[in-house]
């Protein structure tokens, strides 16, 4: 697999996965990834993305009571 920004070679590693929203940061360690061994950016499979976005969405509904709080 080619990496679609720089065209290096894509191997199967770990990556760290990021995200800001609505004053509450998220960072997840070590999840499965395709990256690219040149630049270092990084592709998730179908199962990573929808696993992360079951964090986000659990981590969301969670955290709605301090918005109220304030």
């Amino acid at each position: 697999m080619r990496c679609m920004y720089c065209r290096g070679t894509m191997e199967w590693n770990v990556s760290s996965f990021h995200i800001d929203r609505e004053g509450h940061n998220l960072t997840l360690d070590k999840i499965p990834a395709w990256v690219c061994n040149q630049c270092g950016e990084s592709f998730f499979e179908e199962s990573e993305v929808e696993l992360i976005q079951d964090i986000i969405y659990s981590i969301e509904e969670r955290t709605e009571k301090f918005g109220k709080a304030a």
